[in-house]
């Protein structure tokens, strides 16, 4: 069965261009089934049943996996048998019964207002790195871009007249506008800031550090949790944190859900509607909170 499970593995590499990392999970969650399968004497594709896979998935529930792992073990099994049925390996897709488990979204962390403007105050300095760092915090909210794409951002991608940026998703492209905040930050940067931390490099690309290469992810984590803290923010952040509360604003105070996933680039609009979700919660609450007979 291992050499079956291998063939699949490179069926997934040639023919259907997986990352490496998502070859290296069927691997893993596969080989556990078989680990599971060669106690119960089964060593052969032909021999599994839907009882056998049935009998594994109860046995990761009786030993407490994460809901989401089950659903991904589920998932690498089904993509396995679907591999078998079409390579001839087996007559028929005893998988095809295995439910997932329903996986409860979990809301996302957002920051009201009040500490949105707290965390953007913090780098108030005149240093070229503090002006920088404010220019940042500032663009990140105000178009609600992931921290992949603004550590991509090349000055090309900024209108400046216009107050908006292009933002390239693999093929894609979109315009998200941005406000006189940001548009005020941006300019002090490129006026203050970035011409000195670029010496003695020369790149495009719109926000760099101190070497004058372009900024990290990691690099922008330390930033944003540095700032945090400075500012009193006890919640969990993460430079998620102001995507998340961006969109939250935005529909809190009245934006349609179809131009808010636009700007955050997601394909379902369901993606975006958990931002909705969030706002009927918060009114809940302030009507619990408020209602005499609530």
């Amino acid at each position: 069965m291992q050499n079956t499970i291998n063939n699949f593995i490179s069926y997934l590499h040639n023919v259907k261009k997986m990352s490496k990392n998502t070859e290296m999970s069927y691997q893993r969650d596969l080989e556990k089934v078989l680990h599971f399968l060669n106690k119960q004497g089964i060593s052969s594709v032909t021999s599994i049943t839907a009882k056998n896979l049935s009998d594994y998935v109860k046995n990761m529930d009786t030993e407490n996996f994460a809901v989401a792992t089950v659903s991904r073990n589920i998932a690498s099994i089904k993509a396995f048998f679907h591999y078998l049925v079409k390579e001839g390996y087996v007559k028929e897709d005893v998988s095809i019964d295995l439910k997932a488990p329903k996986i409860e979204k979990k809301l996302p962390d957002i920051l009201t207002t009040d500490e949105v403007i707290q965390l953007l105050e913090q780098p108030n300095g005149d240093s070229p790195k503090e002006i920088r760092d404010r220019a940042m915090l500032e663009l990140l909210y105000a178009t609600g871009i992931r921290v992949s794409e603004l550590i991509s951002l090349g000055i090309a991608d900024i209108n400046m007249q216009m107050n908006y940026l292009i933002c390239k998703d693999h093929n894609k492209e979109r315009m998200i506008p941005f406000g006189v905040e940001a548009r005020n930050a941006i300019q002090i940067y490129l006026e203050k800031s970035r011409l000195v931390m670029m010496e003695p490099t020369d790149s495009t690309i719109l926000f760099v550090n101190c070497s004058g290469k372009p900024m990290s992810r990691q690099g922008f984590w330390k930033i944003i949790k540095f700032y945090a803290k400075k500012a009193g923010i006890t919640s969990e952040i993460t430079p998620h944190t102001l995507r998340h509360s961006f969109a939250a604003h935005l529909v809190e105070n009245g934006a349609d859900l179809r131009s808010v996933q636009e700007m955050l680039g997601h394909s379902d609009i369901s993606t975006t509607q958990i931002y909705a979700n969030l706002n009927h919660n918060r009114l809940r609450e302030v009507y619990a909170k408020a209602h005499p007979r609530g």
